[in-house]
């Protein structure tokens, strides 16, 4: 959208690609890519720049960013993914969802993962934790993997179905069933992990509890301990907001309760030149909630840029 209103865009990614999620997070068999390369390539067309393997704050730096660009839109999303604090995280097998979803991207796309540690799923025994569209993809994937068995657990009581009054804001609490859920596996609810175990430094066992809900929290059930046996944990449980890299450390845009990167007058940060939008402002949401931000916020930086075009001087 700036690109059409007549200014000339330079779009950083530190990936080897152009995508973000839709490149690299979500799993081909809900997006194809192609789809993705052929709006990039009318893009390039028209005339926006991409350039890739550009981990901004490290190259360029922040500075070189700022001194050579009259304004800054920070697209840089929510996916620093949140973790658990027990007893055994460490153990080898244990991964952020994310991490693996990744990985499977690259490998669909016949590319090198990079990874340090390979994450695979086939003849596993996996547990996924969460119950939202990440932990989908992480079911939709190792079902395609090839994984002995899956089970998808989250924390809080299972939602009803068909609720007889649905009123907001009620509606999150419905059951989401997503075709990577009809396809197997098993889905448990009102499950907390108290840690995990193994040996030869990987993990063997996830050790949990029921819970139930108390005073609009939920709570561990007392006497209802017990075991799974997994040899793949996946992460999928949230995000915390942005990854706070040394280009945000060097911006100190201060930042939300959610994590998010605080914003002010709509898109505008405390730096006149520096706008924000999309998971970065608001914390993880959805594709077409990032669309929506990315042309409002076009809109809010353009009108910025006219402005002090016309200022004497």
């Amino acid at each position: 959208q700036l690109n059409w209103a007549g200014h000339s865009v330079v779009v950083f990614e530190k990936d080897d690609k152009i995508g973000g999620l839709l490149r690299y997070g979500i799993p081909d068999y809900k997006i194809e890519k192609w789809v993705l390369d052929r709006r990039i390539a009318l893009m390039e067309e028209e005339g926006v720049e991409f350039r890739t393997n550009a981990h901004v704050g490290e190259d360029p730096t922040t500075e070189d960013l700022k001194a050579e660009y009259d304004a800054v839109v920070l697209a840089v999303g929510a996916l620093q993914g949140r973790d658990l604090d027990v007893p055994g995280r460490g153990l080898g097998g244990i991964h952020l969802a994310m991490d693996y979803l990744v990985q499977q991207n690259r490998r669909v796309a016949r590319l090198p993962t990079n990874a340090e540690v390979e994450i695979f799923a086939k003849d596993k025994h996996v547990v996924v934790l969460g119950g939202g569209d990440t932990s989908a993809d992480c079911l939709g994937n190792a079902h395609r993997e090839g994984c002995a068995s899956v089970k998808v657990l989250t924390h809080g009581p299972r939602p009803p179905e068909n609720p007889d009054r649905l009123t907001w804001p009620d509606w999150p609490l419905i059951l989401h069933t997503y075709p990577a859920h009809e396809e197997g596996g098993e889905r448990g609810f009102s499950v907390a992990v108290k840690g995990f175990s193994g040996s030869n430094g990987r993990v063997e066992r996830m050790h949990a509890v029921e819970t139930e809900r108390e005073n609009g929290k939920t709570v561990p059930k007392e006497g209802t301990d017990f075991e799974i046996e997994t040899d793949l944990v996946l992460l999928a449980i949230g995000f915390t907001g942005p990854v706070r890299d040394r280009f945000l450390r060097d911006m100190d845009l201060g930042y939300t309760e959610r994590g998010a990167i605080y914003s002010e007058n709509g898109f505008g940060t405390k730096e006149a030149d520096v706008f924000v939008a999309g998971d970065a402002r608001l914390g993880a949401d959805l594709i077409v909630t990032a669309i929506a931000e990315g042309r409002k916020v076009a809109r809010q930086t353009d009108q910025f840029l006219m402005g002090r075009s016309l200022l004497p001087g």
